[in-house]
């Protein structure tokens, strides 16, 4: 199939984009998207102002719209010794780190093996995997607990990237193997012709061209264990393994569980950064992942 044949759909819907700017005027184009921005960047805005009031002001009922004066106490308490922000920071780096590795690593072999292996119930097997996308992890978390309780694993941090990956893994496969299969299967065979096997053309050759797609599948397994709450809530007993998110949400005092909205924010914009950083790094791997496959 010809170049211009694939870029077809993609400079139709640059075309399509063009002709509904050219339609409207421009102070209203400017305006739609000044609008849109700002029902994403007003809640941000409103987090950043309230980290930097003082302790009192962020709690004061009616709440003031700026700080009477900028403040880092939030930010002092919630890095106190008391606190152990480092403990949960690194907790959570641990985890989703390793949830990384572990899902980037048997998603890239499956969809690998999918891809481009016939073997028998090739197809079935494939469903099977989707299937699990279809199941969430909520409905089966007291069995994990009792699976994991038997293994030894309940209230480990090991137990929590298994229980991670593993319902990473459906759109793992999914993508990855999407992306192995736009690879021309010319560049396959001429790499075996050379004498490679299978695992070292993976390696040498097919796995700089599906790059992109397994920054996307990372990107996807480390935001969702950076930010996961309910299992790691249910799995691990000991406070010296909880996660960020768990910690953050013991961040209440006073009377009746009065929730300290400064240090909770603080704790919230510190969680925020890391998942912002690399996402604007890896954005375009991450594009181009996600359309991987999506034209022949």
């Amino acid at each position: 199939m010809s170049t211009a044949a694939l870029s077809a759909p993609h400079s139709g819907g640059r075309t399509r984009a063009r002709g509904v700017r050219g339609r409207m005027p421009g102070w209203a184009w400017c305006t739609v998207c000044s609008l849109i921005s700002a029902m994403f960047l007003l809640p941000l805005a409103g987090l950043v102002v309230t980290v930097f009031k003082s302790p009192q002001e962020a709690a004061a009922s009616p709440p003031s719209y700026l700080p009477h004066h900028v403040s880092g106490d939030n930010f002092a308490k919630l890095s106190g010794s008391g606190t152990g922000l480092w403990r949960y920071l690194l907790n959570t780096a641990g985890v989703s780190l390793g949830t990384v590795l572990l899902t980037v690593t048997v998603s890239t072999l499956a969809g690998y093996g999918f891809a481009r292996f016939r073997f028998p119930l090739r197809g079935p097997l494939f469903g099977v995997v989707l299937l699990g996308m279809m199941v969430p992890f909520q409905a089966i978390l007291t069995p994990l607990y009792m699976v994991l309780r038997t293994l030894h694993l309940q209230n480990s941090l090991t137990g929590l990237v298994l229980v991670y990956a593993t319902f990473q893994m459906p759109i793992s496969v999914f993508l990855m193997r999407n992306s192995f299969e736009q690879v021309p299967a010319a560049l396959l065979e001429s790499a075996q012709s050379d004498g490679c096997s299978a695992l070292s053309a993976l390696w040498r050759v097919l796995l700089p061209v599906v790059a992109p797609g397994a920054v996307s599948v990372a990107l996807f397994a480390f935001f969702s264990a950076w930010n996961e709450f309910l299992a790691a809530l249910v799995l691990l007993s000991d406070d010296a393994k909880f996660t960020l998110p768990v910690f953050l949400s013991s961040l209440v005092s006073g009377r009746l569980g009065s929730v300290d909205w400064g240090v909770l924010e603080a704790g919230v914009l510190v969680a925020m950064v890391p998942c912002v950083v690399i996402f604007l790094l890896l954005q375009r791997y991450y594009v181009k992942g996600l359309v991987a496959g999506s034209v022949k």
